[in-house]
């Protein structure tokens, strides 16, 4: 039996493990990756990695913004935009949050929100809300609010809607943020990964119900008719990174097989492996992450201050 406290830690660690393994491997395609039993933290000899200089086993931009959410949300006790969007440009400024405070990837709305929040425009209004504006930024950073939040699943995914907006600002990046916090508050529950994801997606149509905005999104771009059968791809949009993750989830049964598939569809290799290893490490808990991995994580000096608030607050 996996307890809650393993499952929180699971997917914290999931999540910083996932990111730091996908790293070196970012920007190449499935076919030039080395096979799974060769991807780990160090490449193999020969492989030409993305960002030569970044030590093995450094999270990148996801696993900095998803610790800027949790540090927020412990700071304040609440959701609070301004916050969130202020630590965000101190982390793109000053590599706060950053192992080392070396910041090496932006994306390019994040890159554009952060300006923005920067010049004084209040953090809700900062996310690009063009159609071309839906990169995984808000998804890659959002699983600590599941973790943390104790409201009802409505205040959940509305919350989640809302920290996406602070760098991310069409609605269909909001709805797959709130999918996914509802999916990964069943798995922090207990469920089973397809039980989980069915009955978020559910409660999600339950919220929002036909001829709302929101709905309309979810049923013709995030889940349209015939979904299932596209295979996920890795890349950087919003909802193939959603469908990619949860594609590995579903389809392998340990934290190390799913990270691994998912580094192995290659494109946002750092990204989609965060996603999906936040959710694995909910499922199986931490003790399922490999030691090497979780003994290799570089900065978890600043992270297990912000672990034990976590963990403390949860059984309050």
């Amino acid at each position: 039996m996996v307890s809650r406290a393993e499952r929180m830690e699971g997917g914290i660690y999931g999540l910083l493990v996932g990111d730091a393994l996908g790293v070196p491997y970012e920007f190449h395609a499935p076919e030039q990756l080395p096979p799974p039993e060769h991807l780990d933290f160090q490449p193999p000899a020969g492989f030409h990695r993305a960002h030569d200089g970044v030590p093995p086993g450094t999270w990148s931009d996801d696993g900095a913004h998803a610790l800027c959410l949790l540090d927020s949300l412990l700071y304040n006790g609440r959701l609070d935009p301004e916050d969130l969007g202020r630590r965000l440009v101190n982390w793109l400024e000053w590599g706060y949050l950053a192992v080392d405070g070396q910041v090496f990837d932006v994306g390019i709305q994040t890159r554009l929100a952060l300006a923005t929040v920067h010049a004084g425009t209040p953090a809700l209004m900062a996310g690009p809300k063009g159609e071309r504006d839906n990169g995984n930024g808000s998804l890659m950073r959002v699983l600590p609010l599941a973790l943390w939040h104790s409201g009802p699943d409505a205040k959940l995914a509305s919350d989640a809607m809302t920290q996406s907006r602070v760098t991310h600002g069409h609605l269909r990046s909001q709805v797959c943020c709130a999918v996914y916090c509802l999916w990964a508050r069943r798995l922090l529950e207990g469920a089973g990964a397809s039980e989980g994801w069915t009955d978020a997606v559910a409660t999600f149509r339950t919220l929002h119900p036909e001829g709302f905005e929101a709905r309309t999104e979810l049923d013709t771009h995030v889940l349209p008719p015939g979904w299932e059968t596209v295979r996920g791809t890795g890349t950087g949009y919003v909802v193939d990174c959603l469908r990619s993750a949860r594609q590995c989830v579903v389809e392998h049964g340990t934290y190390e097989q799913v990270v691994k598939a998912a580094v192995r569809l290659g494109r946002d290799t750092d990204t989609t492996a965060a996603v999906a290893g936040g959710l694995a490490g909910l499922i199986h808990g931490v003790n399922d992450i490999p030691a090497r991995w979780r003994e290799g994580l570089r900065g978890r000096e600043l992270l297990q201050p912000m672990l034990q608030k976590l963990l403390k607050a949860a059984v309050r």
